[in-house]
């Protein structure tokens, strides 16, 4: 299956592409250069790798259940507030 994407290049680098590698033959030299970069590792093996250490997961995931229980504690004012506050 083929998917159709635009993308924006400068000018020089068009140019550079047309003359060296062919406008028939731009497509082709793109997906060549992308392939090995985007099928080689999957995203999804190094989020499976982070889940699995435990050490590294306690401090977000401490910060994660801290933030539920002061959310559930404030009115919704305060919590309004306070949201605005972490974004200064």
């Amino acid at each position: 299956m083929h998917r159709q994407m635009t993308i924006a290049l400068d000018v020089a680098l068009y140019e550079g592409l047309y003359w060296t590698i062919g406008k028939q033959r731009m497509n082709q030299f793109i997906k060549n250069l992308l392939r090995p970069h985007m099928l080689g590792a999957k995203p999804d093996d190094g989020y499976r790798a982070m889940a699995v250490d435990r050490e590294r997961e306690a401090e977000p995931l401490a910060c994660c259940i801290a933030l539920a229980v002061d959310v559930a504690s404030e009115t919704r004012q305060n919590l309004a507030g306070g949201i605005r506050s972490c974004f200064k």
